[in-house]
């Protein structure tokens, strides 16, 4: 129960101890699946940085004068095992993962409006490969919870934080569904980039508001349609090459939601449009990426004949 003791004590109920132990069961069964991930993350275990710096752009774990070449050619081998590399920079024992999102340009913006995180319980849900999860460990906050129900994504942040060896930070096989049995138990949340996978957003974000403690922090940050009017875009089958996805809002509609789910002092705090300067190929992540999404001849338009997505962030809290 790696993190369940950190826990405020009325969360720790038995509905939520159940559920760990088997997620846990769940991910180490030996099917192929499971272990095309789990291989690569257990071999990775004999490795431990002497160095984290989690405080710059790129997070750093391990120095590249901590392992010989032999060594580092073979962490770089069980690295790739985690491809597609979504979110980062990392350098691991001087091994450059340049991910293909950019993601230190989202935690720049994040930076001036970010709630006091030191000492604090904290979920990022859909947390990925844990990337904003060791941009957090920088403020020094009691637990950050990362909630993940992908197999690849949950090894690849096991293997990384396993070199890191970061106690304040932990994983589970959990979704944004899962948030009703952590009631008033988080300080801040950060739900970026999921709410519009949502076919509920505004129940969804009942759930988040479920979640916080008394006066706690909810940031969340989502692919956008320009504009002004409080309205959301339903594509008929994909938006930007992307499936599943059900509302994409402008700024003032997740607003508007945000306020109706029962956040307070609710603020758009940024707003920019989506870019492959931000988001792109690279040799960590040599799939379809946003050039791929856009129309060579109408950057402004999707593939699909939508308008290009934007990023919006917003801020609100918990009535204390």
């Amino acid at each position: 129960m790696e993190y369940l003791h950190l826990l405020p004590d009325h969360v720790r109920t038995d509905a939520l101890t159940a559920l760990h132990a088997e997620r846990q069961r769940w991910v180490n069964q030996d099917k192929k699946g499971f272990l095309r991930y789990r291989r690569p993350c257990e071999a990775l275990a004999a490795f431990r940085a002497g160095h984290v710096d989690c405080s710059g752009d790129t997070v750093v774990i391990g120095r590249a004068d901590e392992i010989d070449d032999e060594r580092r050619e073979e962490v770089r081998r069980h690295l790739l095992a985690f491809k597609p590399w979504r979110k980062g920079p990392f350098s691991i024992f001087g091994i450059d993962v340049d991910a293909e999102w950019r993601s230190n340009r989202k935690w720049q913006r994040l930076l001036p409006v970010l709630p006091d995180l030191e000492g604090r319980i904290i979920a990022d849900i859909g947390c990925n490969n844990g990337y904003y999860m060791f941009r957090m460990a920088a403020h020094r906050p009691r637990l950050v919870l990362g909630f993940e129900p992908s197999v690849q994504h949950y090894y690849c942040f096991k293997a990384l934080n396993g070199i890191a060896a970061m106690k304040e930070l932990a994983i589970d096989l959990l979704g944004v569904e899962h948030l009703p049995l952590f009631p008033a138990c988080f300080d801040v949340i950060f739900l970026m980039g999921v709410i519009y996978h949502r076919p509920s957003p505004v129940d969804t974000l009942r759930d988040v508001l479920t979640a916080l403690a008394p006066g706690g922090t909810a940031i969340v940050e989502s692919q956008a349609i320009p504009g002004d009017d409080p309205i959301a875009l339903f594509p008929a089958t994909t938006y930007a090459k992307a499936p599943g996805v059900y509302f994409v809002p402008t700024g003032s509609c997740l607003r508007n939601w945000m306020v109706k789910a029962g956040f307070e002092a609710v603020e758009l705090f940024c707003s920019h449009p989506m870019s492959s300067a931000e988001q792109r190929r690279t040799e960590w992540m040599d799939f379809e990426s946003y050039r791929d999404f856009i129309r060579p001849d109408a950057p402004q338009t999707t593939v699909e004949g939508y308008p290009a997505p934007h990023r919006v962030f917003l801020r609100g809290r918990k009535k204390g």
